[in-house]
């Protein structure tokens, strides 16, 4: 019988084949069963670009800011993309309160101030304003061209029984609107003469124009459509017809970061420079005035 040690070499170089086919066998399936690391997958990396939603009115919708504001800020901010939700200032805050929106743009300052001091906005920061303007007609049946007040020009309006156009839809301007007739004393809900449209300003202007009434617009809104329009501007200038917009990142935002940074990109130099040079050069003048403190 012949001894191990004495087995033909062979035999041991077959034998280590297999040992070493078999371990590598065994490693390859060890390997195979590893989840690959995040590393490589991408599953954990961040993503391109993050959404923000900003809430706005329909003035800075409807008077062509938003198609140069938003690509400005994204191509300066190019992890983010802003979706904007264009409604009236007090749909907007709505939105903020229950955290639909991450920013606010908005001009109903009064009401501004409360979302913040209830808890539902960080801050809030003026960045920009124009003036409101009353326009009608060019025939003027209320005779209110060149009134220097505004309440004065409503109410020759209402006591013509003149068509008034309102937006009724609680944004900054319809807020704005409801205190001018407060200071003329007049109550113009549910006379026939008065037609709340719960409409942005750019559809309330066409109406204005259909029905060759009165409205009360943002400067901006209607310069921006002054040409399909059949009306011009009959009052301005009353101190009554500031109009101011703010910032107002939501608290508890879903997108906290993308909301400081589109807030901090308007109020600082960036942004108002955006601000400062729309409308100057089909208009000869900004539409609207930069002023973040």
């Amino acid at each position: 019988m012949r001894h191990p040690s004495t087995a033909p070499r062979g035999l041991f170089r077959a034998g280590a084949n297999l040992g070493l086919a078999v371990a590598l066998a065994i490693l390859l399936a060890g390997c195979a069963g590893t989840p690959p690391s995040s590393s490589t997958t991408g599953s954990s990396a961040a993503p391109a670009t993050s959404e923000i939603v900003l809430a706005s009115t329909t003035s800075t919708q409807d008077s062509g800011l938003f198609k140069v504001l938003i690509p400005a800020f994204e191509k300066d901010n190019p992890t983010y993309t802003v979706k904007v939700v264009a409604v009236g200032s007090g749909e907007a805050l709505k939105l903020g309160e229950n955290k639909d929106a991450d920013v606010l743009l908005v001009h109903s300052p009064k009401a501004e101030v409360s979302f913040v001091a209830s808890g539902f906005g960080e801050y809030r920061k003026q960045v920009m304003y124009n003036d409101f303007v009353i326009v009608g007609p060019s025939a003027d049946p209320a005779g209110i061209k060149g009134d220097t007040k505004a309440s004065d020009a409503f109410k020759k309006i209402a006591a013509a029984s003149a068509t008034f156009v309102a937006r009724g839809d609680g944004s900054g301007t319809d807020t704005k609107e409801q205190s001018i007739w407060t200071s003329a004393t007049v109550t113009p809900k549910g006379q026939a003469w008065y037609l709340s449209t719960g409409q942005g300003m750019g559809e309330v202007l066409k109406l204005t124009s259909e029905k060759q009434g009165y409205t009360l617009s943002d400067r901006a809104t209607y310069l921006t459509m002054k040409d399909s329009l059949k009306l011009e501007i009959l009052d301005e200038g009353d101190k009554a017809l500031f109009n101011q917009y703010g910032v107002i990142p939501v608290a508890g935002a879903k997108n906290v970061a993308g909301a400081h940074a589109f807030a901090d990109w308007i109020t600082g130099p960036k942004g108002q420079a955006v601000v400062r040079s729309f409308g100057v050069e089909k208009f000869g003048r900004p539409l609207f005035i930069p002023n973040a403190q």
